[in-house]
């Protein structure tokens, strides 16, 4: 006897369609900045006459120099025009309800860091900042081949893995591209790469296998409402 409300009809032709909608992006910039040589020449200037005169201070670095945040006082003409490049690049992925970034006023926190072979960043955010972005000055050089790959990476840890990791350590999400998402996905950029990313993403550098100093320069960008006159 059928009961009330069942079907008895089969479904073999049942099918799902089904197409990802790509909610919660983190948006990361890798950008070249083009003709780039002269400022590269004046930066590493600046932070070799720096670290010759500063003991710097110690963070996420482990191993090498890292300075003051202070690098726009010291810093001359090539790090303000490197702060403004990294702010214009901030003002074109973000939004504000009911304004523009240019009714903002923006500020740069900067400083340097010279790594040695075998230095490297922990893994940190940026707290209190809406950006944080990094410059490569000299990537270092002479990497044995089967460590130029990952040597001195930018690593970025997907801030939703921790919940995940609760409860199946193994498990991935699959992505738009239909392939599983990194817990830590790595980029290997080059000198005169400026790399943006939201300040709350953590992140760290690989240990760096070079034979010479790595140099980079990093930012924290944050937008201020600007005062009522």
């Amino acid at each position: 006897m059928k009961e009330a409300g069942l079907s008895t009809k089969p479904y073999e032709r049942l099918r799902i369609e089904a197409a990802p909608v790509a909610f919660f992006e983190t948006p990361v910039v890798i950008a070249q900045l083009k003709h780039a040589q002269d400022l590269l020449v004046d930066l590493r200037a600046a932070i070799v006459a720096r670290q010759a005169i500063s003991a710097g201070v110690s963070r996420s670095n482990l191993g090498g120099w890292h300075s003051e945040t202070d690098m726009l006082d010291w810093g001359g003409p090539a790090a303000a025009k490197l702060a403004q490049s990294a702010v214009g690049l901030a003002k074109r992925v973000s939004h504000f309800q009911e304004s523009s970034p240019d009714a903002y006023d923006w500020t740069v926190r900067m400083w340097a860091n010279v790594t040695p072979p075998s230095g490297l960043n922990q893994l940190h955010a940026h707290p209190q900042n809406l950006w944080a972005a990094v410059f490569y000055v000299d990537m270092g050089d002479g990497h044995a081949e089967e460590e130029a790959e990952r040597s001195g990476a930018l690593f970025l840890e997907d801030p939703r893995f921790p919940m995940c990791a609760m409860h199946h350590t193994a498990f991935r999400l699959i992505g738009q591209d239909g392939q599983p998402q990194a817990y830590q996905p790595e980029l290997k950029p080059k000198a005169g790469h400026l790399v943006l990313f939201p300040a709350w993403l953590r992140h760290g550098v690989r240990p760096h296998h070079g034979k010479v100093e790595r140099i980079s320069i990093a930012m924290n960008i944050d937008a201020l409402p600007r005062a009522r006159s």
